[in-house]
């Protein structure tokens, strides 16, 4: 990573997954960043019919998940959400995930959508984190051993990371799509996450602020 922005690559749409009941604050860092850098964030609902998060917001999704090409995107975002863990409704967001993932298309997943990957089966060959080890153990399934005890991870093209680290998340995004590289994405966390002064005047020497 040679520390520059990575702002002069040519950015694309990022679908951004929204359904009832989902973690509304863990995904935020990392779509302002996107947008900030020219990325189309556009949010994919089960339909377009509105839906509301943990916080309350109501939210009209842009497109139904059925619509949804791994071919059209950068990224795909899965948000946690109580969902996740309630049933078998938010199963087709996790299959669509595979189909990226085969795609080559990478997707990150935070809290309780690294449950649903569990499930589909996408981390039982990958480095992986979430909320704690425990928590994916009982989906049952085959990934323990790769887990990993860290804020966030990234292997084969999939992003995880637990429910108390949404800018840890999101630096893993950033890093991988290029948007910010070496000591700017190092600043941009540690601006965003311990609040170090220090790390603004890098940013601002970047053109990253």
């Amino acid at each position: 990573m040679n520390g520059s922005t990575g702002h002069d690559r040519k950015p694309g749409t990022v679908y951004l997954a929204v359904y009832d009941a989902l973690a509304d604050w863990e995904t935020g860092h990392a779509t302002a960043e996107l947008a900030r850098a020219g990325y189309e964030i556009r949010t994919v609902g089960p339909s377009t019919a509105p839906v509301r998060s943990i916080g309350g917001l109501s939210i009209r999704p842009d497109l139904a998940l059925a619509d949804v090409r791994p071919e059209d995107a950068a990224l795909l975002i899965l948000p946690g959400g109580d969902l996740w863990d309630a049933g078998d409704d938010l199963a087709p967001f996790a299959r669509t995930a595979r189909s990226f993932l085969d795609a080559g298309v990478p997707v990150a997943a935070i809290c309780g959508a690294t449950a649903g990957l569990a499930r589909e089966g996408l981390l039982d060959d990958r480095a992986h984190t979430g909320a704690v080890s425990f928590y994916l153990a009982a989906t049952g399934y085959a990934g323990g051993g790769r887990y990993v005890e860290a804020d966030a991870v990234t292997d084969g093209g999939l992003i995880t990371a637990g429910p108390t680290e949404p800018v840890a998340f999101a630096r893993e995004i950033l890093a991988l799509l290029g948007v910010y590289e070496g000591e700017v994405l190092d600043a941009w966390y540690r601006l965003s996450h311990d609040s170090d002064p220090e790390a603004y005047a890098v940013l601002e020497k970047a053109g990253a602020q």
